[in-house]
């Protein structure tokens, strides 16, 4: 919508100020939660240069997939870093680099993940924000006082009164943080909250997606993004039942 800031000979991109804002809250939330546990701050610095790595690929990869009949047609867009980033799959290969971290460090992953969880939705709310300014994951047309038309994206319609799904997934995010944290304070067993966060943000993922209107490919009556919702969702529920199950 406003995405760039120009100062001078300078131009800054809203999008990705506030990706970079996101990362380093996480990660400043994170360090200072891990000291509160007696964990090694320097483990929590680690994951989240394996996340930021993990994710990348995660959000190429996955878009390559849900892309793939469009490359096949214009391989182009194979290296064209400007567009093309899935936010499932940079969680997905986030998750997993940080998990080959920290069994290289022989670390317990789910300790830190308890850890890190609470944070990733912050980072996110910052994020959503940074995609409200750049136009994209933008939502359905409507009339509602609450539509807002974009006016230079170059990733959506303009001039055309959208649902502000960007916004709503922030605060979104935002509710998840805040839950996430209140839930940690009560101090659960090993993995809960980080289950918790699999759990809340799946089913929250998972009603924005009939909000939105950019494609993201989908299988039947689904968006992609709502399939994996299903199953993050599922992960979630069975850790939680495992985790209850083991403390009994």
């Amino acid at each position: 919508m406003f995405n760039d800031i120009n100062i001078g000979p300078i131009t800054i991109h809203l999008y990705g100020l506030f990706i970079g804002l996101g990362f380093l809250s996480a990660l400043v939330i994170s360090s200072k939660r891990a000291k509160n546990r007696n964990l090694n701050d320097d483990i929590v610095t680690g994951i989240f240069y394996c996340a930021i790595v993990g994710g990348f690929l995660g959000c190429r990869i996955l878009y390559y997939i849900t892309e793939f009949p469009s490359i096949l047609k214009d391989p182009s867009i194979l290296w064209d870093f400007r567009n093309g980033y899935v936010v499932y799959g940079g969680i997905i290969g986030g998750i997993l680099a940080s998990m080959i971290f920290c069994r290289a460090k022989k670390v317990v992953f789910l300790d830190y993940f308890d850890v890190v969880a609470p944070s990733i939705s912050f980072a996110q709310c910052l994020g959503r924000i940074g995609c409200f300014c750049a136009g994209c994951c933008y939502g359905k047309p409507t009339n509602a006082w609450y539509g807002i038309a974009f006016k230079n994206s170059t990733h959506g319609p303009n001039n055309i009164k959208m649902i502000p799904t960007q916004l709503i997934s922030s605060a979104g995010d935002l509710v998840i943080f805040g839950l996430l944290m209140l839930y940690s304070s009560k101090k659960p067993s090993r993995g809960k909250t980080a289950a918790m966060y699999i759990v809340l943000y799946g089913i929250g993922r998972f009603a924005i997606e009939f909000l939105r209107y950019d494609y993201r490919g989908s299988i039947g009556f689904l968006s992609t993004s709502q399939i994996i919702s299903i199953v993050m969702v599922s992960i979630g529920l069975v850790m939680l039942a495992i985790l209850n199950k083991n403390n009994r």
